[in-house]
């Protein structure tokens, strides 16, 4: 028996939506649309924070280098302190010179404890004020002693997240004594 015509209507008006909810063809389509700004912001943000992550280690090494080289000898020519500052910029690589200051100081602990900056140079940082007091651990308080002071500073800015962030200021700085002699003389060439 044939279907009266206002029943086919009405099957089909609810056939139709019904036959939509049942086809999965485009599901996947939308759920990737839904997903794919979510994983990349996580890939771009992670690759961010390693980045970030090794900029701050290489600010770390170029400290230690600077003092470590700067305490191997008895004394700092002009042209020693050029050959410094340029063996430690090329530790910085890849992260460039332009937003990268290298400061080395030697610090002069007097037989009170008192430490303070003997003398100080720098390339595209800032240099200490000789004669100013330094504060230190207690464990680096030998009276009668001299360290040498490594000093970092960098400007990190992130490739993707600058305008989540701005611009992060990396700081590093580590004390080693001298090796050959018991001070690093600063002389002039």
């Amino acid at each position: 028996m044939p279907m009266p015509k206002l029943q086919e209507r009405f099957v089909s008006i609810f056939a139709k939506p019904l036959a939509f909810a049942k086809d999965h063809r485009g599901v996947s389509a939308v759920e990737f649309a839904i997903i794919a700004p979510l994983m990349v912001s996580l890939y771009l943000g992670g690759v961010e924070v390693s980045d970030a992550v090794a900029a701050s280690r290489k600010t770390t090494i170029v400290a230690r280098t600077v003092a470590d080289l700067v305490a191997q000898d008895s004394k700092l020519t002009n042209a020693g302190k050029d050959d410094v500052m340029n063996a430690a910029k090329l530790v910085a690589t890849p992260y460039g010179n332009v937003n990268l200051g290298i400061t080395v100081s030697s610090i002069k602990i007097d037989n009170t404890g008192i430490a303070k900056v003997e003398w100080s140079d720098t390339k595209d940082g800032k240099a200490l004020t000789v004669g100013s007091t330094v504060t230190l651990d207690k464990a680096l308080v030998v009276p009668n002693t001299w360290l040498i002071l490594g000093e970092t500073t960098y400007k990190y800015v992130p490739t993707f997240g600058e305008g989540i962030t701005g611009t992060i200021y990396l700081y590093d700085k580590i004390y080693m004594r001298p090796r050959i002699s018991p001070n690093v003389q600063r002389t002039a060439t």
